[in-house]
């Protein structure tokens, strides 16, 4: 997301499908959520104008000849036109697949573009019935994922999913995919709506340089935490900062944090909207855990007022020890990160002994969700496409240039891994079946952005609203969409 990041996401980044209860295992709990879009920007423009179904669009393109090389019944002259986020990940590793695809129809011309206007760049075009065929539906201007589904606006994913991969003829294309991705571009275990295409780690980020230098582990119980935090003050550095000016940063560590305290049922209450859920025990100790880092001044000046980047360069500059943020990072503070700072990411510190899971409970899912519009012209062009993506080479290209982790199980074999990168994978390692995955992110956009992020703990972090003022307020932003029927509702099944 790069911008965000997750905009890159985000946001588990992957999400979809639903969470299992307590106790189920990985494959359940990896559904995640998304690219998180990173920037709040006001969603009620998407959600009333998709309401209406659009034009009848263009004619879609012919089927092509049914090959082994050809599975999907590509057009080999069609146009096949593909949108990328502009973001965290650049837009070297789409241009290289793109390429491949150019490659095997030769005939076929593609008009690749990027933008990080998403939105406002394809929302009329999604009205009007003319879509591009292949959208990566990231960033700040992210489109409402639970909107295009609830108006009928996305293909179904299941041919490419069916389909030979492109490496194993003899394997399917979702058999090759990480455990809990195919679930994540589900809906109320509806179709497959969404690829996550990146597989993203959200937690707590540092310098192990830096911690080193403080003498210090990292910091497993929130005591722990304060006295980590101290100890840096006196050195003149703070212990945290975020992206001020697009709070919902914050909850890649606080989500997890909640659920690491209370367990995972908090979190699929809240995803749920359930009554009362944001005000279980757990999400007020954690709430009051990150608002004493604001009251102890161990946040980072004028932080409030700091976008993604200009806290991630203070961060890589040492100003600061600790910011939430997501597997992106690395790459998209690659210029200013100090090339022996051994970028390091961790789980959620937790409160103490008495919380429900284990330390190294962490949220990953897959992010950078790309779709394919129902009324696409080349539809079938655009899952090819996601065909060759997914494949083990471009797979490896995009580690490799992009320092992250793809929907593809494996890609690594043979690649250097980078510090953060490497520090991930033993996060994953060390969470086992300790992953979490919040959907609100996928689910209700303006909600997680507009509300809880910038509203919500925006506000308290600032030290303008106390734990109890934005608990209070965050619960009534979730009754209300809960009691909102122009939107669609979905639940933890």
């Amino acid at each position: 997301m790069g911008s965000t990041s997750a905009e890159h996401s985000s946001p588990k980044s992957g999400t979809d499908g639903q969470i299992a209860p307590s106790g189920v295992g990985r494959r359940d709990l990896i559904k995640r959520s998304a690219a998180l879009g990173l920037v709040s920007v006001p969603a009620m423009g998407f959600l009333s104008s998709c309401a209406s179904g659009g034009g009848d669009g263009e004619e879609k393109a012919k089927a092509g000849k049914k090959t082994d090389k050809n599975p999907l019944a590509v057009n080999e002259t069609a146009q096949m036109e593909f949108v990328l986020f502009d973001g965290g990940f650049g837009k070297e590793y789409a241009e290289d697949a793109v390429k491949v695809y150019e490659k095997a129809f030769p005939k076929a011309k593609v008009k690749f573009s990027a933008t990080q206007k998403i939105q406002s760049t394809l929302q009329p075009r999604f009205n009007g019935g003319t879509p591009p065929d292949l959208i990566d539906n990231s960033g700040a201007e992210q489109m409402d994922m639970g909107v295009l589904v609830g108006k009928n606006q996305l293909a179904d994913l299941t041919p490419l999913l069916d389909a030979p991969s492109y490496d194993d003829p003899s394997k399917k294309v979702r058999d090759t995919l990480r455990p809990g991705i195919v679930e994540m571009g589900q809906f109320d275990g509806e179709p497959v709506w969404i690829m996550y295409y990146a597989y993203t780690v959200y937690g707590v980020w540092y310098s192990q340089k830096a911690l080193d230098r403080l003498d210090e582990k990292y910091p497993e119980t929130w005591d722990e935490m304060l006295a980590v935090c101290a100890k840096a003050k006196k050195k003149g550095m703070a212990g945290w900062t975020y992206a001020g000016k697009y709070p919902y940063y914050i909850p890649f560590s606080l989500y997890p944090m909640i659920g690491k305290v209370g367990g995972r049922e908090v979190l699929d209450a809240i995803d749920n909207l359930e009554p009362n859920a944001w005000k279980h025990p757990a999400v007020k100790a954690c709430f009051e855990a990150y608002y004493e880092l604001q009251q102890k001044g161990y946040v980072l000046k004028g932080t409030p007022g700091l976008d993604h980047i200009q806290s991630q360069t203070a961060w890589a500059k040492g100003e600061a020890l600790f910011i939430p943020n997501g597997s992106w990072v690395e790459n998209e503070s690659a210029n200013v990160i100090p090339k022996d700072f051994d970028l390091a990411v961790s789980a959620p510190t937790g409160i103490d002994s008495s919380d429900k899971m284990p330390f190294g409970t962490i949220w990953a899912s897959g992010g950078e969700p790309f779709i394919v519009p129902a009324k696409a012209k080349n539809g079938t062009g655009g899952m090819e496409q996601l065909r060759i993506m997914l494949s083990e080479a471009s797979s490896k290209n995009f580690t490799a240039k992009v320092k992250s982790l793809t929907a593809f199980n494996g890609g690594t074999d043979g690649i250097s891994l980078t510090p953060g990168l490497k520090s991930g994978v033993a996060a994953l390692e060390k969470a086992g079946d300790n992953v979490v995955n919040p959907r609100l992110q996928d689910w209700y956009v303006k909600l997680q952005k507009e509300q809880i992020g910038v509203s919500g703990l925006g506000e308290m972090m600032a030290g303008r609203a106390t734990p109890a003022e934005a608990i209070k307020k965050i619960q009534g932003y979730a009754d209300a969409a809960a009691k909102d029927d122009s939107i669609k509702h979905y639940k933890h099944q």
